[in-house]
């Protein structure tokens, strides 16, 4: 049992790493064998077996917030790619990480505003609703009323938050293994450096409102898209506008109206190549909690700036350039491209990555895409096979370098999340007109 000082987030290394363990790694050197047969129409575990994996999975991350419920965040969004027999109980499970975490005790919450916003912080506010609204990774949102009648959301961040997602980031390169074992076209423990490499920032509230400023001011005048602007901010506590609205997430799997799909795909597509050349900013927590179908009809909120590239010059000109040639099936340049640029190792004689992501750059070759789950699978049944030719001899030699990993992370996390939103986007015209250099 924890202690009352433990409940908001476990500490200790020793603790939290045990909780760690109990997830079921037994489970997870079956899981590659069992993907493999999957592939080939061979009989996987049962599905009690793997909603069972599942549940453990998401009350252990869950339960332990900070890092590791970041982690299961992050993997979340590619579970599209993963056949549905397999990924169905992992779907239900990570998501739910993506808003859902034990809530704070509200004497936790009232000491946080206090260390942050001062002894009299309840003057800030005509009302402030002790009922958490929404949880994230390191904090929870509360609803108020601030002092000028304005509706704002409060985030709250957990104590310990820090401690705990340090912790978190270091002991989960031990368990690698697990999230491989259900994602193998990631290379987890990298995947997990580099969010520790990042995220880190994260427990600075204060660097969130100031991106958060930068894309409010960038986009003020964007059609389609509300940013809430900041009112005040601390450390440990951010007090943004609130935006009425239900999570995008809400609309996988085909519902809304198509209309409504594809317009809520055109502004997440524009916004993510625009911003890198109106901020110099790129939103780097690609999930569907993170956009908001706004209640009044009038689009989408962008919310949570916590993660975010610096890019002052824009996409790195290496990666455009890899995209435009992945989009004219250039294979002979983009091979030599990824030699020269050190995205492929000297001992990969037989790669091929055009065969083996090449049709990933498909809705930059039409246009107009249609993003579907059925498509996005057929990426992930060859790209994420583990029997297939392609995947041994490319996919293990292919590694983009720590600089650029970031980007490519949040590309390939909101393909997966357009897929799964299920409509159709003008991508490759707005990607010529976001992206100087890309040349199809």
């Amino acid at each position: 049992m924890d202690s009352p000082a433990e409940k908001g987030v476990p500490r200790g290394g020793l603790g939290r790493s045990a909780r760690l363990a109990s997830i079921p790694l037994g489970f997870a050197g079956r899981a590659v064998g069992d993907w493999g047969r999957t592939l080939v129409g061979a009989e996987t575990d049962s599905a009690q077996t793997l909603a069972r994996n599942a549940e453990q999975l998401f009350a252990v991350l869950g339960t332990l917030k900070g890092g590791a419920m970041k982690v299961g965040q992050a993997l979340s969004v590619y579970d599209a790619m993963i056949p549905a027999e397999m990924a169905g109980p992992y779907r239900e499970a990570l998501a739910r990480l993506q808003t859902s975490s034990p809530p704070m005790p509200t004497a936790d919450v009232h000491r946080m505003l206090a260390e942050q916003l001062g002894r009299g912080w309840r003057e800030r506010f005509v009302e402030f609703s002790d009922e958490p609204s929404a949880a994230a990774s390191i904090g929870q949102v509360h609803r108020a009323v601030w002092r000028d009648g304005r509706a704002v959301a409060v985030k709250v961040q957990y104590p310990g938050a820090d401690v705990a997602l340090d912790s978190d980031l270091r002991t989960l390169e031990r368990f690698s293994r697990l999230f491989a074992a259900i994602f193998p076209a990631l290379d987890a423990r990298a995947l997990i450096r580099e969010l520790r490499d990042r995220t880190m920032e994260e427990v600075d509230y204060r660097i969130e409102a100031d991106r958060q400023r930068a894309f409010a001011a960038g986009f003020a005048d964007w059609p389609g898209l509300r940013i809430p602007r900041v009112v005040a901010s601390a450390p440990k506590v951010l007090v943004s506008e609130w935006l009425d609205g239900v999570p995008l997430r809400d609309l996988l799997g085909g519902k809304g109206s198509e209309a409504d799909r594809d317009r809520y795909g055109h502004t997440i597509v524009e916004t993510m190549f625009a911003s890198p050349a109106r901020v110099g900013l790129l939103h780097a927590d690609p999930h569907p909690g993170n956009f908001l179908v706004l209640a009044d009809g009038s689009g989408l909120g962008m919310i949570d700036f916590g993660a975010a590239a610096t890019l002052p010059d824009g996409i790195p000109p290496v990666l455009v350039e890899i995209l435009s040639l992945t989009a004219a099936r250039d294979a002979t340049a983009l091979d030599a491209l990824l030699r020269a640029e050190g995205f492929l190792t000297p001992e990969a004689e037989t790669a091929d990555v055009l065969r083996w992501v090449g049709a990933l750059a498909d809705p930059l070759r039409v246009e107009r895409f249609h993003f579907t789950e059925e498509w996005i699978a057929r990426q992930g049944a060859r790209v994420v096979n583990p029997t297939n030719r392609a995947y041994r001899e490319t996919g293990r030699a292919l590694s983009f370098p720590p600089e650029y990993a970031l980007v490519v992370r949040v590309l390939s996390g909101w393909m997966n999340i357009l897929a799964r939103l299920d409509c159709t986007v003008e991508a490759r015209g707005l990607v010529e007109r976001w992206v100087p250099g890309f040349v199809h």
